[in-house]
């Protein structure tokens, strides 16, 4: 018996994008929508480079590791890497490539000056605009002394 014929199913035209907003009613932005818009992009990408340098800069419970300690474990590893097996030598190598990774976020991560100052430039804006108050910055890990210069309300 002959397989059954299939259905073939008419694909519609393509349409072009400016005929289907047309369609939908979508209109063109003005010139100060597009502009608030960056605006908006700007003071949140502000904020949360700032938020997110503080998380990474909280302070962790433990003993605390410094660049020093990390160049000396990595100066060790470095020597012991000169006449291990080749198990042992794996496993060194994996804990240089963190040892380093560290130190560089070690290095990169100090200094939260230039982020602050965007911060306390941006942060009263995109809290008025999002309706966010002070104390959800608090809680957030940012201190008073930030948001009071940041003017939050």
């Amino acid at each position: 018996m002959p397989p059954a014929k299939k259905a073939t199913r008419k694909v519609p035209a393509k349409k072009t994008p400016k005929a289907a907003a047309k369609r939908r009613g979508v209109k063109k932005l003005s010139p100060q929508h597009k502009a608030a818009m960056a605006a908006g992009r700007v003071e949140a990408r502000h904020v949360s480079a700032y938020l997110d340098a503080l998380e990474a800069n909280r302070p962790r419970r433990g003993r605390q590791r410094t660049a020093a300690t990390i160049k000396k474990q990595l100066a060790q590893v470095r020597s012991e890497l000169r006449d291990a097996t080749a198990m042992r030598r794996l496993e060194l190598v994996a804990r240089r490539m963190e040892l380093e990774s560290e130190l560089e976020t070690k290095s990169t991560n100090g200094d939260l000056s230039q982020l602050r100052k965007d911060f306390v430039k941006y942060a009263a804006g995109y809290a008025r605009r999002k309706g966010i108050p002070k104390q959800a910055f608090r809680e957030a890990g940012v201190p008073a002394a930030d948001i009071r210069a940041a003017g939050i309300k």
